[in-house]
Parts: structure tokens; C-alpha cells; sequence
């Protein structure tokens, strides 16, 4: 058994044991791993600025038009908040689907960012979610994070120092110039733009504005902006919306007053486009979620 297998082994241990009771769960802040013993149906959700490995099993994620595997050979990066649609594609209760998500702590990237000196031209053309190669370096710093749960005392000074290390990595690797955009976003960035319709989903959608908020022309913005989400700003605020108002209803919110919240005028359009988006209406996905039938599947 070579480093890689051994590394990987000592993870899916880990996990079993950590979701024994339920599928998935955070043991430590930001880390999410889960176990799958069976393909699941396509889940809708916000996928933040993540790193998603598959120590065991595959998962398949649509963001916009496109798709990406992510694999034991392959994780999956993304560098902001995105609505994707996700679904675990290789699981059996012999080899179940093992996995973590572990949520990019931006302070730390900016620290890795200015320690290094590390600078790059702005990019204004590039995929925020991509596929890296999976190395035994970087599943080592993901078991010994999960190690330190066996030493609760040293997690305050030794987490930060793994969650420094696991970012490094990923910085030097070919998925790095994308983490390093993100940390240096400036005021001339597409990613302004998109964090301006994450915190005003609810308002209209103004070309102008957000054009002239990143400086840039109306088509030229609409381009970069569609380039580095997969989708147009419109297509990304609906999304938004849908899974905000999916968040509503889980917290025992009534079907209209949630569309009105999140920026629906017209409740009929609302629950046209709630069930092409999750499959099914929003009424009836409300009543499941009353009555535990269904919960959201982030990971």
C-alpha cells in the first residue's frame, strides 16, 4: 500500500466514524465530511468558496451550463459563492461515497497572499470553480485535521496552522492564480459585482450600475461576468433567490411571503421557476420539509 492509499484508508476510517449516526456532520468549523451509501437525486444549493474531495465514491456538480466530476483523483475548487446542483454519482453500501467540504478561510488566503508577496495581473476572463489533482500532501493535512479531534485542546493553536498549510498547496498548485484573484478582488473585479448581488439578490438587476461599479462597458462586464459564473447576472440572482426562498420555507416560512422576500413580484412566476429549479413546487416542497421528508444536502 502505497502513501496515497494509506492516507486515504486513515480518512475513510475517520469518516465512517464520524457518520455513524447521520450522513454528514461538521466536526470542526468549516469542514463538513459526509458518507453516501447509495447514488442520491440532484440537490440544490449555495456552494461557498470550497475545496470538495471525494476520498471514496465520485459527485457530479452543474454550475450554469457546465458540469464537473470530482473524484479520489480529482477535487473540485471553487472560489465564490455559487448555486449548484449536485448529485453523488458512485456510492454502494460496499463502498459507500466518503467526502469533505472544507470552506476557504479568506483571512488566512490573504495572509498566505501578503507573506508571499504573491501578485498577479487581474484576470477578468476565468472559471471560479475548477478540477485539481488530488495529492497525498494534501489529504495528509486533511488527516491530521481530523486528528486533532482526538486532542480538543491543541485544536486552537494547531487548526490554523493545518488550514494555512492545505491553502499553500493549493496556491502553488495550478489551481492557485484563481485563489490568488479572489484574495487581491479590487474594486475593478467582476467578483465586486458578484458580491453585490449576493448581499442586494432581492432588488432588480441593474447592467448599468453594476458595469459602472467594476468599470467596465455593459457587454464587456456581461461577457467576464458570465465567464467566471457560467451563467448571465440575471441567471445567477434568480438562482440566488430560489435557494434563498428554499431557506425560508425550511424555517417555517408560508410560500408567499417567502417569494415576496426574496424579490418576487409575481407569486405564479415564483412557483413556476421554484419547480424547474428544484423539481418540484414550492408548496409541496414546503409540507415535505414540515414534515422532515426532505432536508438540503449541502455536501
Amino acid at each position: 500500500m502505497d502513501e496515497f492509499d494509506y492516507v486515504r484508508r486513515k480518512l475513510i476510517e475517520r469518516i465512517l466514524h464520524l457518520t455513524e449516526k447521520q450522513p454528514a456532520v461538521r466536526p470542526l468549523l468549516g469542514l463538513t465530511v459526509s458518507k453516501r451509501t447509495f447514488p442520491t437525486e440532484p440537490s440544490t444549493y449555495i456552494l461557498p468558496p470550497s475545496i470538495c474531495i471525494a476520498v471514496q465514491g465520485a459527485k457530479r456538480v452543474f454550475v450554469g451550463e457546465e458540469y464537473y466530476v470530482y473524484d479520489v483523483e480529482n477535487f473540485l475548487l471553487n472560489s465564490f459563492d455559487i448555486p449548484v446542483v449536485a448529485q453523488v454519482i458512485e456510492a454502494s453500501k460496499e463502498k459507500p461515497y466518503i467526502g469533505m467540504t472544507w470552506e476557504i478561510d479568506m483571512e488566512i488566503l490573504m495572509e498566505i497572499v501578503v507573506e508571499q508577496k504573491l501578485n498577479t495581473k487581474p484576470i477578468t476572463s476565468f472559471r471560479g470553480t475548477s478540477l485539481g489533482k488530488v495529492t497525498h500532501q494534501l489529504l495528509d493535512a486533511f488527516r491530521r485535521m481530523l486528528d486533532l479531534l482526538d486532542e480538543p485542546k491543541h485544536i486552537s493553536a494547531l487548526l490554523p496552522v493545518i488550514k494555512k498549510e492545505i491553502l499553500y498547496r493549493l496556491i502553488v498548485s495550478e489551481q492557485g492564480s484563481r485563489l490568488i484573484q479572489i484574495a487581491l478582488s479590487g474594486k475593478n473585479d467582476v467578483v465586486t459585482a458578484l458580491n453585490y448581488l449576493k448581499e442586494h439578490f432581492s432588488e432588480p438587476v441593474n447592467m448599468k450600475k453594476l458595469s459602472e461599479m467594476v468599470g467596465m462597458s455593459v457587454s464587456s462586464f456581461y461577457q467576464n461576468f458570465k465567464t467566471l459564473t457560467g451563467m448571465t447576472p440575471l441567471q445567477y440572482q434568480k438562482k440566488l433567490r430560489l435557494c434563498k426562498a428554499r431557506k425560508l420555507l425550511m424555517a417555517g416560512q408560508d410560500v408567499t411571503t417567502a417569494a415576496y422576500q426574496v424579490g418576487y413580484e409575481s407569486l405564479s412566476q415564483f412557483s413556476r421557476e421554484y419547480k424547474k429549479f428544484f423539481g418540484i413546487s414550492p408548496s409541496q416542497d414546503a409540507k415535505s420539509l414540515r414534515h422532515g421528508l426532505l432536508t438540503e444536502i449541502a455536501h
